[in-house]
């Protein structure tokens, strides 16, 4: 403590009002230094402010000389820029204020500045600082009011002036938020015709003259205040029904910045209008300084920034995932023969596409140019399976996934988790039914078809060298299942991809363009045009995610082995189909191989590594797009395992 007290004499004696901008500001991050110590405890800070207020008011000489430094600082910086601004991105523009962030965290900042928000970042910088802040009683911040007392201005202190010229420029930027066509022409008609935003300024035109007016009138300025939050309140609400409409007019991360931005300026009012209302000013001065702090910390997160803004945009794809996913699960004995069925049209195109892959591969391309056709070739393999209304199974998880998630918004109802393990069920059931119907037609379709290449060319289509090599890739032993792993990251990939195309489809209104759009409708006739933009409608999210999944199975090879990863991919259906080949290659001699057992070993592992992965990755974000609490996931955890320990046949077959 004697120290403590060395140091902070050291420090008062520094104390000069007459120092120039750049050392008055250096005196001031220098006493937050020593306010903050070692950081090992908040409670430590909240002490020092103590010493700090004591040694200042034992000394009259010592206190009108702080009392000066703080006339003269609040006369060289603007105070209402950090009360207004500090959190709050100067662009309108998402990239914009990524490379802002971006700038700050490379480039020091200096203290020779009038600019109070950049200053209070170099004074206030870490969240430690909000946690003794907050340790700070009224009578504490009483004594740090006191002593900064300000000079009054037409009657009233001279800091509610400043403060409410804050909520003057919080409140034009929330206006300017509402009359953006971005945000205004999106929401509801009755916001629209109740003109919050209009009639917004004019209110707190009338709370402004109600604070300042001399004699003071408590009922009058209570009823503008109360005027003027109804109506912050309605603009608030106004700019949420944009969220109730972002099905039919999809959404961008764009939009999601400016309606967060919105959002949290109504909030700053709010903080503000408590510091000049509140009977205990000090408190609420003390708890907004705390939250500047914090929305100082995040304002300069590049993850923060992501994250907030990336959130909304997860949950809307999902959502338009969680819709085609609703088609994939079965419920019933007759949707599950209809999947088997769906399933084993799947098998027998994907044996197409095996003879297929290997006729690039015989061409001889180099990695770059085999990986572009096999995935050009994969992409329309896929979507010819999606047009046929047939069903590759272990593209179902990552869109069943945000299904599933969705269910869960009324977790807390009665029977609402009993009802989710059911559906569980019903998706494992689907899952089964889909690998079983791919793998088990598969295998026969291109044995057929290699017997045929084999008697048209009187050779089998695999020489010794590559049937063999094909068997050994194959291989449990080998790397196998890592590659099914990442093949199962791959597939969760389209899925994303999937939901984000959708999306943009939606939020530029392609679909409207292509149904009346006067060039298109020239050259495809009024009626052709609408059946193409109802067609794209509905299958955009599937050509998407499949062609994404074709390119991504064929290059992604490719380009890791230019950066000399050895790294491929193992889908289970592709790879029965492969292993088929190289025995129908072989012959019968295969069947006395070891390469052969380890091959078909993997595959089971193939098979349930490439629909786990996929359905836990989408799972994953769809849960915390949902926001859906630890709590309620073990409760669901624990719920699933009962049901498998008490009916484990339900998990596989469909009770009749």
């Amino acid at each position: 403590m004697r120290a403590a007290s060395r140091d902070l004499t050291s420090l008062l004696a520094r104390l000069d009002p007459a120092a120039d901008l750049a050392h008055r500001h250096i005196w001031l991050i220098d006493l937050f230094d020593w306010l903050r110590g070692d950081r090992a405890a908040p409670q430590a800070a909240a002490g020092r402010v103590v010493l700090l207020l004591d040694a200042i008011e034992a000394r009259p000489e010592l206190r009108e000389r702080a009392r000066e430094w703080w006339r003269v600082f609040t006369q060289t910086v603007d105070l209402t820029a950090l009360l207004a601004d500090h959190g709050f991105a100067p662009r309108s523009a998402f990239v914009s204020e990524l490379s802002d962030r971006l700038r700050r965290k490379m480039l020091p900042g200096t203290p020779e500045t009038t600019d109070a928000s950049e200053l209070f970042r170099l004074v206030l910088p870490r969240a430690f600082d909000a946690k003794w802040i907050a340790l700070l009683d009224d009578a504490l911040l009483n004594r740090i009011g006191a002593l900064m007392a300000d000079e009054t201005v037409d009657g009233a202190p001279r800091w509610r002036h400043t403060v409410m010229d804050a909520v003057t420029y919080c409140t034009s930027q929330v206006v300017a938020a509402g009359f953006s066509p971005e945000l205004r022409l999106r929401m509801s008609d009755p916001v629209r015709e109740a003109r919050s935003f209009h009639a917004l300024l004019a209110d707190l035109d009338d709370l402004r003259d109600e604070m300042f007016r001399q004699p003071p009138d408590d009922a009058a300025l209570q009823a503008a205040f109360l005027a003027f939050r109804d109506r912050l309140d309605a603009c608030r609400a106004g700019a949420a029904t944009i969220y109730s409409h972002l099905e039919d007019n999809g959404i961008s991360v764009g939009l999601v910045f400016r309606l967060r931005q919105l959002r949290e300026r109504v909030l700053r009012i709010r903080e503000l209008l408590d510091c000049l209302l509140s009977p205990t000013p000090a408190a609420s001065v003390g708890r907004l300084v705390g939250r500047l702090v914090v929305t100082g910390g995040e304002r300069n997160s590049i993850r923060a920034l992501i994250a907030s803004n990336s959130s909304m945009l997860a949950a809307k794809v999902t959502e338009r995932s969680a819709e085609t996913g609703e088609h994939y699960i079965t419920r019933d004995l007759a949707a599950y023969g209809q999947m088997v069925r769906k399933a084993a049209g799947g098998g027998a195109m994907t044996a197409i596409t095996v003879m297929l892959k290997f006729g690039i591969l015989a061409l001889g391309l180099s990695a770059f140019w085999s990986g572009f056709w096999s995935g050009v070739m994969y992409a329309a393999s896929f979507v010819a399976i999606q047009l046929l209304h047939l069903t590759l199974a272990t593209k179902q998880p990552a869109m069943t996934a945000p299904a599933m998630a969705a269910k869960l918004r009324d977790l807390k109802q009665e029977g609402a988790v009993d009802a989710f393990v059911d559906e569980v069920t019903h998706l494992v059931r689907s899952q089964v039914a889909a690998v079983l119907g791919n793998v088990l037609v598969v295998v026969p379709t291109v044995l057929a078809l290699a017997s045929l290449v084999q008697w048209l060319a009187a050779e089998p289509m695999l020489d010794a060298p590559h049937a063999q090599a094909v068997l050994h890739s194959l291989s449990l032993a080998g790397p196998t299942l890592l590659f099914a792993a990442f093949t199962g990251v791959l597939l969760f990939a389209a899925s994303i991809i999937a939901g984000w195309v959708e999306n943009a489809f939606v939020l530029h209104r392609l679909d409207s363009a292509m149904r009346y759009n006067p060039r298109i409708g020239a050259v495809l006739g009024a009626a052709r045009a609408h059946r193409w933009a109802t067609f794209m409608r509905t299958h955009i999210s599937g050509f998407a995610s499949n062609v994404s999944l074709g390119f991504m199975l064929g290059l992604v090879p490719a380009f890791a082995a230019f950066f000399g990863i050895g790294l491929d991919v193992r889908h289970v259906t592709l790879s029965t189909g492969q292993l088929a080949a190289a025995v129908a290659s072989i012959g019968m001699p295969a069947l006395q191989q070891p390469a052969l057992w380890w091959a078909v070993a993997a595959l089971p592992f193939i098979g349930a590594l490439n629909v786990s992965v996929s359905f836990y990755c989408a799972f994953r974000l769809a849960l915390r797009a949902h926001s859906v609490s630890g709590l309620d996931r073990s409760r669901i955890r624990a719920a699933t395992l009962a049901r498998w320990r008490s009916r484990p046949a339900r998990f596989f077959v469909p009770a009749r």
